[in-house]
């Protein structure tokens, strides 16, 4: 076992004090929000794409799962298809609403249908999910860090959360989107080393690890059985993804920020689309991770799932590869909680502090106010992944976070769905029909979490929604947005 030598750490400090300080330059000369938040509405969506699927997938892909396939199948797979299609429809449906105005935020297009008051519960909704979610992932980086250095895991989240803070509070959303896009090419590149070093390790190489992996039954792709108990069934899988992506890139500011950076609908159409893409790819890779990891160590136990390739990038690889491989973690982990954060302060700032403040032309006292927001937010994420260590047990973290982002997010696709359409929806009906979506699957996740698997909750809670926005809708003075008539986003 290698462990960690001072190659590794000099790496390590080299990589994370180089992109600290490149995403602060990138900030430099921004005087409006629109700059802070949007970019300007100028990235290339190429850059959004690699962005959208740094910030999605993160650390979680990166630690947990392999886990998800070392303790089980490559079933997980079939929910990537459910977010390939999830998208195509977000393309067709949602982000030709979005590029009909001026839009600084994901519940701006409510507030056209529904009222203020419907666009800060949405709004305020998404900040919660956000906040338990991203501690969660942020909680998962801190496990090689905590493993290096013999940190408490407060100390190692801390530490991680200080770093990201500095060049997210100075770039704004243009240095989130290009450091997303350097550092998913570096989580990437580690997880095909790694994959390099377990042809080596295992004797027969990869040929041996699919042989083994097969006869254990591990290979298994399709699900068909429809058991709404089962989380990866083909059913399961592909209408809950599907339903998950909807919601997740069609209604949360985290994704929808990006998709606005672009400078016109098509751009932001192939960002959206070809994550998909890229995402399926991505999640094959680090699914036979997690087989090669059975296969290295023959089964064995671990504490948590999310420690197994976390343990193995610390303890087996070759001085060097370990530092870029533990950067590679913090890459991801990065990534994603930059992404947060400035998300969490773009709505913080336009859908609250402005309205109530009249400020919501005032461009300069925008961005001190989202400035003064990044800062809070990035203390809660600190603290709820703090919170998280004595949950931590049991499930890897990865079906945790996407859980509780499920709880909401049917409602929020829900409220969005009837936006979008002419239907007799009020904002009474569109408030409460989310209330009692997002109520309905939370008992089951707290009351039968064995009967209903996660896949289900967005369903179920976009149905819930839609149904109650309609039968006791009283009708809409506000009708829906027009057809789209031309492809450029303001």
């Amino acid at each position: 076992m290698s462990g960690f030598t001072g190659l590794d750490l000099a790496v390590l400090v080299a990589y994370m004090a180089g992109v600290t300080v490149w995403g602060a330059w990138l900030g430099r000369g921004q005087t409006r929000a629109s700059d802070y938040f949007l970019g300007s509405r100028s990235l290339p969506w190429w850059a959004v794409l690699l962005s959208v699927v740094a910030t999605e997938t993160s650390t979680l892909t990166f630690l947990s799962i392999p886990g998800v396939s070392y303790l089980g199948t490559l079933t997980f797979l079939q929910i990537t298809v459910g977010y390939l299609l999830g998208r195509i429809v977000v393309a067709a449906v949602l982000l030709p609403r979005y590029a009909q105005g001026r839009l600084t935020t994901a519940y701006h297009l409510l507030e056209a249908r529904f009222g203020s008051g419907t666009r800060r519960l949405t709004s305020g909704v998404f900040m919660g999910t956000r906040l338990l979610a991203d501690s969660v992932r942020l909680f998962a980086t801190a496990i090689p860090l905590a493993l290096i250095t013999g940190w408490p895991y407060w100390v190692s989240i801390g530490v991680i959360g200080v770093l990201t803070l500095i060049y997210t509070y100075k770039g704004g959303i243009k240095a989130v989107v290009w450091v997303d896009a350097l550092q998913m090419g570096l989580y990437l590149l580690g997880a095909v080393l790694a994959g390099l070093v377990l042809q080596g390790a295992v004797d027969g190489g990869w040929a041996a690890i699919l042989t083994q992996a097969s006869e254990a039954g591990k290979l298994q792709l399709l699900d068909l059985r429809f058991d709404l108990g089962v989380p990866y069934t083909l059913w399961g899988g592909v209408l809950g993804g599907a339903f998950l992506s909807m919601a997740s890139h069609g209604t949360d500011q985290l994704i929808v920020q990006r998709l606005l950076t672009c400078k016109d609908l098509p751009s932001s159409r192939k960002a959206l689309v070809g994550s998909g893409v890229a995402v399926i790819v991505q999640f094959l890779i680090f699914l036979l991770l997690g087989l090669g990891l059975w296969v290295f160590y023959q089964g064995r136990t671990f504490d948590r799932s999310d420690e197994i390739f976390a343990r193995f990038i610390v303890e087996e690889l070759p001085p060097g590869l370990t530092g870029l491989l533990i950067a590679g973690v913090f890459a991801a982990a990065m990534s994603s909680l930059s992404s947060s954060i400035n998300a969490l302060a773009s709505a913080s700032a336009y859908d609250f502090w402005a309205p109530g403040a009249g400020a919501e032309d005032d461009e300069e006292r925008i961005l001190r106010a989202g400035k003064a927001f990044t800062f809070l937010w990035s203390a809660l994420l600190v603290g709820g992944a703090v919170a998280f260590i004595p949950m931590s047990e049991g499930s890897t973290a990865v079906e945790v976070a996407l859980s509780i982002a499920s709880l909401v997010y049917g409602g929020l696709l829900g409220a969005f769905a009837l936006a979008a359409t002419g239907s007799r929806a009020d904002a009474r009906s569109v408030r409460l029909g989310m209330l009692v979506g997002i109520a309905t699957v939370t008992a089951l996740w707290v009351g039968a979490p064995d009967a209903v698997a996660w896949p289900w909750y967005v369903p179920i809670g976009s149905v819930l929604t839609v149904a109650l926005g309609w039968a006791l809708g009283r009708g809409n003075r506000k009708k829906a947005p027009p057809p789209l008539s031309g492809s450029t986003l303001p």
